[in-house]
């Protein structure tokens, strides 16, 4: 008997869709406050996971979607980074 391996899903912000982890980029706030980009989805702190669409981050600016799941206000130099990131 094989065991099948669990795909752990995430949610994007922008969309809402659920997505395979490795699908989607996360934006991860430090306990400095401080938001960066985490391309290995390990590194300690809050994440939130948005899709490799453009729309989609889109979505997520337009929503606050970013801002709801991390409980504050996000500057637009995290926006900024984000967007040159997608391209």
């Amino acid at each position: 008997m094989s065991a099948t391996k669990k795909i752990p899903m995430r949610q994007c912000v922008g969309c809402g869709e659920m997505k395979p982890k490795k699908e989607l980029i996360r934006v991860l706030k430090t306990e400095e406050n401080n938001f960066i980009i985490d391309k290995t989805g390990r590194k300690n702190g809050r994440g939130a996971y948005i899709c490799l669409a453009r729309e989609c981050l889109e979505k997520a600016i337009k929503s606050r979607g970013l801002e709801r799941s991390f409980k504050m206000k996000i500057s637009e130099e995290v926006y900024e980074s984000l967007k040159e990131e997608f391209e």
